[in-house]
């Protein structure tokens, strides 16, 4: 099973993965945005873009990633990706399907003032301009499918222990 940890930049995913990984014995982290990172690594440089996601290869890069993986690990993968983009998430979610693993779809949420909050007062990562530019897309995909899509985990008052604790809880 792949439990995919959503929502945008500075909600907490990684943070949150990581507890999770720790509270289900036998699973590990698998983080898509390395897939992404090896991308950018090509040279001479795929075609400009602001986000990796519209690079058609890593859609279906992250599929067989998390595929091989899971077959190679078993258990359970805990991806923490922030993916915002509906056709995106169908061509992944569907892909993985299409493999026969289910996905537990969950997105850690909090409202556009918190997001800004957190993220200005980030004293590990610093304030972030490309965390921030995502704020308003996370609030047009949470209102328009992503919200529709999947579980919400409400992170506004809670430490990443107690959300790690409720994203177990609503695990099969």
């Amino acid at each position: 099973m792949i439990v995919w940890l959503n929502g945008t930049h500075g909600v907490g995913k990684t943070t949150t993965a990581a507890l999770v990984q720790e509270l289900l014995p036998g699973s590990h982290v698998l983080d898509a945005e390395k897939v992404g990172e090896t991308l950018m690594d090509v040279r001479p440089a795929l075609p400009p873009t602001g986000n990796f996601q519209d690079w058609a290869p890593w859609r279906p890069l992250v599929v067989e990633t998390a595929r091989h993986v899971l077959d190679f690990v078993g258990g359970t993968l805990v991806m923490p990706m922030t993916v915002l983009v509906e056709e995106y998430w169908r061509e992944i979610s569907g892909g993985l399907a299409a493999h026969g693993i289910p996905v537990r779809h969950l997105v850690l949420h909090a409202e556009p003032d918190t997001l800004r909050a957190r993220i200005l007062g980030d004293t590990v990562l610093g304030p972030s301009p490309f965390r921030l530019a995502y704020v308003d897309a996370y609030a047009r995909a949470a209102h328009t499918w992503l919200h529709a899509d999947a579980q919400v985990v409400d992170t506004t008052d809670r430490t990443a222990a107690e959300v790690a604790a409720q994203v177990v809880a609503a695990l099969p």
